[in-house]
């Protein structure tokens, strides 16, 4: 088996379960359900935002496949059972027989242990990117010391919080939650009340959210304009389904009609209009008034700024639900009114004269950066970024009076909190709301229901945002109250874990797992390139991928706030904006770009190579868009001392990859530290590949249910693994091959299928010292070549024992001059090997030179029958001439 990615038979390294095979279509099971469903899945990674964070599922099955080596290492556990050891796996010997048994034809033995709670001694991974802390948690599950770095001071807190969560008491932490309720909960919520509209004002309703829209003065007539784009506020719900709410552009008030885009009659005050035409639409300001077309930016900035109104809510009455009314009574939307302009005045004004709660809200600039105004910088990413020109200068401009008001006593009151992982706790919370209590974020008018400021990994300034509940009302999302709920529900998971898995189609979950998350792990906000650990045995991370996501900007929304608090805790919170330079990212705003990020990327390779055991490995997972950037990645990894071993699609679609196309999946790769590697030609690799290549997509065709493109992925590992070993050594025409050229090459055998024919196996035999019949018929297996077809052309015979037809075999050499005189078609091989015989009996060769196409083909084959005979005339013939004798 050790043979299977082409290890040497003296090898001494053990290869791992997940070199040998890996449970691509289980694994691709569940991370689809996981996918839409995090919270129900592992409720630990929803505690807080990261981006382009990995599924657990994922890690988890990399994790089982990496760690499990040595049988006497582990042990098996049945979840929910007081930590008893498995019936099902009772000893090392079945442990073993279980890892013995994955096979790239048939993954599956290992698998059995997935729902299981498997404990691994003795063990140490690395994550030098933890990012989401994915790798980390699914890790510490095994009971193996982890240890994480990351550079960003949030993802440093969010990872820090996910791997403590396991070991504090959900009781005692609501405790603390309780104490900050009673402190600030009202004292919020009462700048959160309106009147109810079903009665005569005579009790109040919650607001869900305050609906505003920014308005700017028109350039020509000073009329004051609304940017709606459109008058939609929501969907009809409950016995309104397929209506829709609109705002009648006249008086303001709410009408329910049947077509939001056609025309529409306002029942309070009889004007006609079209819900669908607002006065904002690509980018400029319509003026209902004069008709002036502007644009809203410019319009900003020469009005230094925007003014904003507020001009509807949704509510929820607690009142008329115990009077037992429908649900279309108690919960929906309304006009502004003048008591709820006043809510926001006081509140403004209390803002306005707290100055002690001042210090718990950013009062500094938002940097300049590419994700803040891209029109700054040379160089391209995806997106207009324009937050800075859209009369946003401060963070605290992201946010109205009350938002300030109402986040401070927030905060004021987590930082009172004595316990200081209950406050960190808290404090996650409160950041997590800040995805939905700005004035950056928008509703979705056909789910009724806010957005998230980061719905597309940018600072996207709405027209009409969205004032949510700070604490939260009875029903709504994003709130601090919902946000606590997700850490609560984390913190439950991260202490007694549990697993669900997919059988026979249906989605079943075990009980929990006696190890809690987080045991044995450490975590430094630190560069991957200055990691100070050693004796690692495996490394498993996410790297970053060039400027897939420009997080060290993004993910300063969430740090100026964690800083108010943090800041006299832990020194990487006391600047005033995380780290950007150091990031490992293509950033035109830091002046860097593909050279940059390739550079960097090797250097952490080049200390994850340092601090690794020489039989570790490492895993990752890699964002892939091109062959380039496959050849990028392999040239980095090899130059750094490791040779690629698997690599391993995760759900996407990628059937693309078989027709030539550009694609854009993740996979995973494994890696291991690279033994001495060994020179050879271009040919004699090709050859390898294309055979590699063919016995890995016979044998997964054969017994695994894959698409053409999952296949393709691992081909192209195993062949990765064959350049490999050879890096820096592959010769082709006198010169050395790059990674990026042998990818190239890769590529075309992985899309276009094995080519391998009689030649080839010729060559191959010509490089096998004593090469016998045996070895032709191994060579010839899952070849288009047959022993049959090679001995009716006289490239081997058998009367004098195992010969080869070379070109001085006088047979093999009568039956090419037969073929020359009846001016049959000749291979390759034959001109090869006719010109060859001439050279060396002082014949002329240039009638067959001019008369024959000279074709690249042949070129490279007289290329390798130089390298595989060592004899150099085949590398001068075909510019030979008889006068060159």
């Amino acid at each position: 088996m050790s043979r299977e990615i082409g290890l040497s038979e003296e090898s001494e390294r053990k290869m791992l379960p997940i070199e040998r095979g890996f449970p691509i279509e289980r694994v691709n099971e569940i991370a689809e359900k996981e996918g839409r469903a995090k919270m129900h899945y592992r409720p630990v990674y929803t505690m807080h935002k990261w981006w382009a964070r990995r599924l657990g599922c994922v890690f988890r099955a990399i994790c089982l496949y990496t760690l499990l080596d040595d049988p006497e290492n582990v042990s098996v556990r049945e979840p929910g059972k007081n930590e008893s050891l498995s019936d099902f796996v009772g000893d090392a010997d079945e442990v073993k027989e279980l890892i013995d048994g994955v096979d790239i034809s048939d993954p599956s033995s290992l698998w059995k242990l997935y729902t299981k709670d498997v404990r691994v001694d003795d063990k140490k991974i690395l994550d030098p990117f933890m990012g989401g802390g994915t790798s980390l948690v699914e890790a510490s599950r095994f009971g193996v010391e982890s240890v994480g770095y990351d550079l960003n001071p949030v993802a440093w807190f969010v990872c820090k919080k996910e791997l403590e969560a396991g070991r504090v008491s959900p009781d005692k932490l609501e405790e603390s939650f309780e104490k900050v309720k009673e402190r600030v909960s009202d004292d919020i919520k009462q700048y959160y009340k309106t009147h109810c509209p079903n009665g005569d004002n005579d009790h109040d309703a919650e607001v869900m959210y305050h609906f505003w829209v920014k308005e700017l003065d028109c350039p020509s007539c000073d009329h004051t304009v609304p940017l709606f784009r459109d008058y939609r506020i929501g969907s009809g719900r409950y016995d309104n389904k397929g209506k829709y709410n609109v705002l009648c552009p006249s008086c303001e008030s709410i009408e329910l009609v049947d077509d939001w885009q056609t025309e529409s009659d306002c029942s309070e005050c009889g004007a006609t209009f079209d819900p669908s035409t607002g006065n904002a639409k690509r980018g400029n300001l319509n003026c209902p008034s004069c008709g002036q077309k502007y644009p809203i930016i410019d319009a900003i900035q020469e009005q230094d700024g925007f003014d904003t109104r507020l001009y509807a809510i949704e509510y929820f009455c607690s009142h008329c639900k115990e009077q037992g009314n429908p649900k279309s009574v108690h919960k929906g939307y309304m006009q502004a009114k003048n008591y709820d302009q006043e809510q926001f005045s006081s509140a403004k004004q209390e803002w306005e004269n707290s100055d002690e709660l001042k210090k718990y809200v950013p009062n500094h600039p938002i940097p300049l950066g590419i994700k803040t105004d891209s029109s700054k910088f040379e160089g391209n990413i995806s997106g207009g970024h324009s937050l800075l020109r859209q009369g946003y200068s401060d963070w605290t401009d992201m946010f109205n009076s009350r938002q300030l008001l109402s986040l401070s006593k927030l905060l004021e009151s987590i930082d009172q909190v004595e316990n200081q992982s209950h406050k960190e706790f808290l404090l996650l919370a409160a950041s997590g709301a800040l995805r939905y209590n700005s004035m950056m974020v928008s509703y979705n008018t056909s789910y009724n229901k806010i957005g998230d400021i980061f719905r597309s990994n940018s600072f996207n300034p709405p027209l009409y945002p969205i004032e949510n509940n700070v604490w939260g009302a009875e029903d709504g999302s994003g709130t601090f109250e919902a946000m606590w709920d997700l850490v609560k529900s984390g913190v439950e998971y991260a202490n007694r874990p549990t697993e669900r898995y997919v059988e026979d189609g249906d989605t079943h979950k075990t009980d929990p797992f006696g190890k809690p998350i987080g045991e044995n792990s450490t975590v430094y906000c630190g560069d991957a390139r200055k990691i100070q650990d050693s004796d690692v045995d495996v490394v498993i991370t996410d790297p970053p991928y060039y400027d897939n996501v420009i997080y060290s900007e993004l993910s300063d929304y969430f740090y100026v706030w964690l800083r108010t608090v943090l800041k006299k805790d832990y020194d990487h919170f006391k600047p005033e904006k995380s780290p950007r330079e150091e990031s490992i990212v293509a950033n035109p705003a830091t002046q860097k770009g593909a050279k940059e990020f390739e550079k960097e990327m090797r250097e952490a390779f080049a200390r994850i190579s340092r601090v690794l055991k020489e039989d570790g490995s490492l895993v990752f997972t890699y964002h892939h868009s091109d062959s380039e950037s496959w050849g990028e990645l392999l040239e980095a990894l090899c130059d750094e001392g490791f040779e690629v071993t698997a690599t391993y699609p995760i759900t996407a679609d990628i059937n693309k990859l078989v027709k030539g196309e550009s694609v854009s999946f993740d996979i995973i790769i494994v890696a291991r530290p690279a033994g001495q590697r060994e020179p050879i030609s271009w040919n004699s690799l090709r050859r390898e590949i294309y055979r590699t290549a063919q016995k890995t997509r016979k044998r997964l065709e054969e017994n695994r249910d894959l698409s053409r493109g999952d296949i393709g992925v691992v081909e192209m590992g195993r062949c990765f693994h064959e350049y490999s070993k050879h890096h820096g050594k592959v010769e082709r025409a006198g010169e050395t091959m790059t990674a990026k050229e042998v990818v190239d090459e890769i590529y075309g055998v992985i899309q276009h299928g094995s080519d391998i024919g009689e030649i080839d196996v010729f060559l191959d035999l010509l490089e096998t010292a004593g090469a016998s019949y045996d070895d032709l018929n191994k060579l010839c297996r899952g070849t288009n070549a047959t022993p049959e077809r090679m001995k009716d052309m006289r490239l081997y015979r058998m009367d004098d024992g195992f010969k080869l037809g070379t070109w001085d075999d006088e047979k093999r050499i009568a039956y090419v001059q037969g073929r020359v005189n009846g001016d049959e078609e000749l291979t390759e091989l034959d001109k090869a090997q006719f010109l060859r015989y001439r050279w060396e009996h002082g014949k002329s060769v240039s009638e067959y030179l001019n008369a024959w196409e000279i074709t690249d083909s042949l070129r490279e084959l007289c290329e390798g029958l130089a390298d595989a005979t060592g004899d150099d005339t085949y590398r001068n013939i075909l510019e030979s001439r008889l006068s060159d004798y």
